[in-house]
């Protein structure tokens, strides 16, 4: 099931640490659920067509110049008409003082007024950045999350069949674990996928026979990151003797997840596999592959040109 969030405007606030010039009685409790800005150049010239009033208002140094040229009487107008529209908040880039006027009007309509050192540009950038990540499309998927030679590899398979005890020899080959038992996924863009764990189990490893420890204890900080791309997915499966494999890998497999295709590798596992040997092949494979280089392609093409010399 995917989850749809929102972010506290007051974390927000706290998060990227804007002034707040004026908080509205409602403060604590306003809710961002888009990631998008919004610069109100053509409001204030009064044009509201397509106005999004969800959206968060930043007002530069082209807007805030617009309305200091404003008599008093039209610079209240246009900000009583503007906050009416009770926008989550506005917020003032380069350290600009808000007019007495705007300050007037959003405590008549109860608007947040917020302001930022930052250039205009910079604290949009900022914001939506980081709006994207908290406001991403996110699931929580059963599985375990490591990273090897840069790639973020998600373990899946049946419960008990050896993801943790494969992550762990990892671990001792200095590769990093992510998310052990719970990974959370977030869709941060069309084609990319974040994976972290839940607060709770960060860092934590469960063995059967031993019990859960800390990675980041006993192999030491290095051995754990917070989060990272998910680049591949492994499903480790128990070897059937009556199905058939893929020997030479030209069968190209995917796991779509949150609507993005990820490749796909089905490692069928017996007594005696070294499955974190064979995960780190994985992981350099499918590097090489996202570098043009395909291993599979090009056997297949030697043995196609090695039968038709020797047909000709």
């Amino acid at each position: 099931m995917v989850d749809t969030y929102s972010v506290l405007l007051s974390t927000l606030v706290a998060d990227i640490k804007l002034d707040v010039v004026y908080a509205s009685t409602d403060f604590d409790s306003i809710r961002l659920t888009v990631e998008d800005l919004a610069r109100p150049g053509l409001q204030l010239a009064g044009y509201f067509d397509h106005f999004e009033p969800m959206r968060l208002q930043v007002m530069g140094n082209a807007e805030m110049s617009y309305v200091s040229k404003l008599s008093g009487p039209d610079r209240a107008r246009v900000y009583d008409r503007l906050f009416s529209y009770k926008f989550p908040a506005l917020l003032i880039a380069r350290n600009i003082q808000p007019d007495a006027e705007c300050l007037q009007m959003a405590k008549k309509h109860n608007v947040s007024v917020l302001r930022s050192p930052e250039h205009t540009s910079a604290i949009i950038s900022t914001i939506i950045s980081y709006l994207k990540s908290a406001l991403a499309p996110r699931i929580t998927r059963h599985g375990v999350l490591v990273e090897v030679y840069g790639e973020g590899i998600l373990l899946i398979g049946d419960s008990g069949i050896g993801k943790s005890e494969a992550a762990v020899e990892l671990l001792k080959r200095g590769h990093r674990l992510i998310a052990d038992d719970a990974v959370e996924i977030k869709k941060i863009d069309a084609n990319t996928l974040i994976g972290t764990a839940p607060v709770l189990i960060r860092n934590y490893i469960e063995l059967r026979g031993i019990g859960i420890i800390n990675v980041a204890k006993l192999f030491g900080v290095g051995a754990v990151r917070d989060q990272n791309e998910i680049n591949l997915v492994v499903n480790i499966v128990p070897w059937n003797t009556h199905e058939v494999y893929d020997r030479l890998g030209l069968e190209e497999r995917t796991m779509e997840i949150l609507g993005v295709k990820v490749p796909m590798n089905v490692i069928p596992i017996t007594p005696g596999r070294n499955l974190a040997m064979i995960l780190e092949v994985a992981a350099m494979n499918n590097r090489q592959k996202k570098m043009g280089y395909n291993a599979a392609v090009e056997f297949t093409e030697q043995i196609n040109r090695h039968f038709e010399e020797n047909i000709g």
